[in-house]
């Protein structure tokens, strides 16, 4: 993939990295070249030193070096120094006889170094040309390269460790300031992936680099297109559910009728049944669409919200729950004490109706259902507890999704807990979901308690 830490740390590190090995080479030899200077130097003042030493006697040049000074003038520690003195005419007038050749000079009294080869070693030679009298004399001096050498390398191998220390800190400061510029993008992507599906609202614009003005306007304009996209698909979703609830419930009521009129006709009878159940599962899908619509938490509104006793709302379709159990021969039970939550009346009651049917349709015949409202320490508490199959951990996320369903063979459209999940963020509350004592599962909603001041609508 293509990355743009990886471009920039490129483009910045690459070229930076090839200017300090340049620099680097350009500080090798402004320490190296001074350095060569100076023994080049040296090497001259020694062939200088053994100047006033020399004499013109009857139109020839003599060397009054004594043993002694051309000892001093050979000390070295660490590399062999080697003298000579050469008439015009190529006598050996001091020093020593194997010295190479010394080349001639363009100039008088102009030292001139050049490398060269003395009894199987590489030296550095310095070769003078003067005037002694009216005579001219050659003078060379050679010195091996042990010393340079070592120099040399010492120098290598500092500016070495320094250049690599510099090319470490150059990479690790552009590490940290490639990361400390792109840090906007990894928080916006943070943002960004903290927010739940369903949370289209735009991306503030106010703190954010110049650079990614335009990205956050572009996002932000793809996220209202979207939201105004959702809404339009709600609001066509809440009026197809409300226009077939009229019809539906008409139709029930004649099928009622026709199987009323026709119950000593068995076959007649049984197909009125069937499309009698089938009836029913429309109208439950139709009030759950408009369920979920009602509840969409983009569109609820907090002012909606008033104190209620969860209690007596629980309590008003007890008979209607208490049929369906039975169907199933399930027995179910109400534990409700007191509690007042602050709520909409309706969405509460969608919450209350999907919790428990879906607990009667898990649970298997001859199983338990229970049904709990009570008044805790942190606010108001609604829990069903049911005997069904339980609910693996991995799948206690994936329930609250729209149309997930955990049993096929079971009757639903998987859209009971989106609803129960939506509800519960519009009220501010949060949802549980335990394993059961012995099996099942324990679905508990946790309501905060009322604000005070708030007028309170008691549902009778």
């Amino acid at each position: 993939m293509n990355s743009i830490r990886i471009n920039l740390l490129m483009w910045l590190i690459v070229p930076l990295l090839i200017v300090n090995f340049v620099g680097a080479g350009l500080s090798y030899w402004l320490a190296w070249v001074p350095a060569q200077i100076a023994f080049d130097q040296s090497l001259a003042d020694a062939g200088w030193a053994m100047v006033p030493r020399l004499q013109e006697k009857n139109g020839q040049v003599e060397s009054m070096l004594s043993q002694q000074a051309e000892q001093v003038l050979r000390v070295d520690h660490f590399d062999a120094i080697y003298l000579v003195v050469r008439s015009q005419d190529g006598k050996l007038l001091a020093g020593d006889a194997d010295f190479p050749a010394l080349p001639q000079q363009k100039a008088l009294n102009e030292p001139t170094p050049y490398e060269g080869q003395m009894r199987g070693e590489p030296v550095r030679i310095v070769a003078l040309q003067t005037t002694v009298g009216r005579q001219q004399v050659f003078i060379g001096v050679a010195e091996t390269l042990r010393k340079r050498n070592h120099i040399r390398s010492v120098i290598f191998f500092a500016l070495s460790i320094l250049e690599a220390l510099l090319a470490i800190m150059l990479i690790a400061t552009i590490w940290f300031a490639v990361s400390k510029g792109l840090l906007p993008l990894k928080k916006m992507q943070l943002d960004l992936n903290l927010r739940s599906h369903d949370d289209l609202s735009a991306l503030d614009e106010n703190n954010v680099p110049l650079e990614l003005g335009p990205v956050v306007t572009a996002i932000n304009g793809l996220l209202n297109k979207v939201q105004n996209g959702a809404q339009r698909q709600q609001h066509f979703l809440a009026n197809v559910a409300h226009q077939l609830r009229t019809p539906l419930a008409g139709f029930r009521t004649q099928l009622e009728w026709l199987l009323q009129k026709n119950a000593s006709e068995p076959e007649t009878a049984h197909s009125i049944k069937l499309m009698a159940s089938s009836t029913e599962r429309m109208i439950r899908q139709t009030n759950q669409l408009l369920a979920l619509a009602r509840a969409e938490p983009t569109k609820f509104e907090k002012e909606r919200l008033e104190v209620i006793e969860l209690n007596k709302l629980v309590e008003e379709s007890i008979q209607h729950f208490v049929e369906e159990a039975d169907k199933k021969a399930i027995d179910i039970g109400f534990n409700l004490h007191k509690t007042r939550v602050m709520g909409d009346p309706f969405l509460l009651r969608d919450l209350i109706d999907n919790l428990i049917d879906n607990a009667i349709r898990y649970s298997p015949g001859n199983g338990t259902v229970t049904v709990n409202t009570i008044q805790g320490n942190d606010g108001g508490i609604f829990s069903v507890e049911d005997s069904g199959p339980g609910i693996a951990a991995s799948e206690q996320e994936l329930i609250f999704t729209r149309f997930y369903r955990i049993d096929d063979n079971i009757a639903g459209n998987g859209l009971g807990l989106a609803i129960v999940r939506d509800i519960t963020k519009d009220h501010g509350a949060r949802i549980t979901v335990e394993p059961g004592p012995t099996c099942g599962t324990i679905f508990s909603v946790l309501f905060p308690f009322p604000i005070l001041g708030t007028p309170t609508k008691l549902q009778s």
